[in-house]
């Protein structure tokens, strides 16, 4: 069945407009009680810090309780935090109330079953279904009840240290976290100060509307300059609902996921802790596959989005895995990408080995990549036509192994996206130049 309201991280969208209504939100959990748990039960509820969270909190607390479900709401918390306590407070499944980076005006709601890790493709299908069907309020009876839980956070802070290994701390490292005023907020600095680190916190005040706006993983401008200015070690930055990671080294460089990945993948081979392969997605620069291949570790790519590595992570055996923005999955620590365990991992390499993040990253070197739209027709299929087939197949030839090629058809418009990466970034614009010539005459003669 193709999903008509869940992406590749739960639903997301404008608030106020379809499917970011209260109306929508109070169906949807109506819905998923009836899927989840068909004879009542308790959900835990969560959110990040937008103005928003009030209104899709109300939304979903008045659909879970006509539906027969306790409602546990636990505020602001990293959604990562919601995965681990849905497990800790034994409920039957958990929500996030978040739109994770994009900006305040958007929203989102996301699931996470039982033993905190989000729902296979099979479950939100039958959600769907449900709500093709006209919602049903419970005899009075039958009916669930609310409570706020909110002193919970300090549970999921125990946890988060608890990842740390066994007589690693922080002290003496000098740390700047930005929280994008998210949910994280509170949580961040407090496990990082706990920790022993030297702690300077921004983005760390939100009032609603701020959440990502010049902060945060997708916007490491500030914390670049705050590193380099108070000549910290280095910088944390996390994203609105607290999964991405982003750092910055101590000389303002940005240290992205492939990076913070190849770091973890290669310290845990030297330390022979590094079961079945790492994975990737099909963005992971071709840096971090020749690296990785140099090491002797096997790597794979998975589609984009974090739950697709986590299905393949489990498929092969694997613990590490993520993606170039920031996703990170150490599943031998928890359930779920978790952007302040996966900073925890990468700062406990640097106190053991005593090297400063530029030095443990400088194996990786990412390879240029050139990206080109080409427009089509509506109906135009890039992946099957022998004239397109025939020019990649000769510019993979050229890159003999040390690049790659990349053809996506956009879902949103008729465009074919063109990557290339290679080592040598004007043979790799020339190559990406003359698959989207390719692609412009066979789109052509499809008219």
């Amino acid at each position: 069945m193709k999903s008509r309201h869940f992406g590749t991280d739960g639903i997301r969208g404008l608030v106020g407009s379809e499917p970011m209504t209260a109306a929508f939100a109070m169906r949807l959990a109506g819905a998923a009680a009836r899927v989840l748990t068909p004879d009542g039960g308790t959900v835990l509820v969560g959110k990040d810090t937008r103005l928003s969270g009030y209104l899709f909190e109300s939304a979903l607390e008045a659909g879970f309780v006509a539906a027969g479900v306790n409602v546990k709401l636990v505020g602001p918390l990293p959604t990562p935090g919601i995965a681990h306590l849905v497990t800790r407070l034994r409920c039957d499944f958990g929500v996030v109330i978040s739109a994770s980076h994009n900006p305040y005006q958007d929203n989102g709601i996301k699931f996470f079953d039982r033993h905190g890790s989000k729902l296979p493709d099979a479950i939100e299908d039958a959600i769907e279904e449900e709500l093709l069907r006209d919602p049903v309020t419970r005899p009075s009876e039958q009916l669930g009840r609310a409570q706020h839980v909110g002193d919970r956070r300090v549970i999921y802070q125990e946890f988060v240290k608890s990842t740390m290994p066994d007589g690693v701390d922080l002290r003496g490292l000098k740390l700047v976290v930005d929280c994008a005023n998210g949910a994280a907020y509170k949580v961040a600095p407090s496990v990082l100060a706990d920790l022993g680190a030297d702690v300077i916190p921004i983005g760390c005040s939100p009032n609603g509307r701020n959440i990502n706006d010049g902060c945060g993983s997708t916007d490491p401008g500030l914390l670049k300059l705050t590193v380099t200015g108070v000549r910290a070690d280095v910088g944390v930055a996390l994203d609105g609902d607290g999964d991405r990671l982003v750092m910055v080294d101590h000389l303002g460089r940005t240290v992205d996921g492939d990076q913070l990945l190849y770091l973890l993948a290669a310290y845990e081979r030297a330390a022979g802790r590094l079961p079945g392969p790492v994975v990737g997605t099909l963005m992971s620069n071709m840096g971090l596959e020749v690296a990785l291949r140099d090491l002797g570790i096997a790597f794979h790519r998975a589609a984009v989005g974090d739950r697709y590595v986590l299905q393949m992570l489990n498929e092969l055996g694997g613990t590490l895995g993520g993606e170039t923005s920031g996703h990170l999955l150490c599943l031998d620590k928890t359930t779920t990408g978790d952007g302040l365990i996966a900073a925890l991992q990468v700062l406990a390499v640097m106190k053991q080995t005593g090297r400063r993040l530029a030095e443990l990253t400088a194996g990786l070197k990412r390879f240029p990549q050139t990206l080109l739209n080409v427009r089509v027709v509506k109906t135009f299929d890039s992946g099957s036509h022998p004239r397109v087939a025939a020019r990649v197949a000769e510019v993979e030839g050229a890159l003999a192994g040390r690049g790659r090629v990349l053809l996506r058809n956009s879902g949103t418009e008729p465009v074919v996206r063109v990557m290339v990466e290679g080592e040598d970034a004007e043979l790799v614009k020339r190559h990406a130049e003359a698959i989207a010539e390719a692609v412009e005459a066979a789109s052509r003669e499809a008219l």
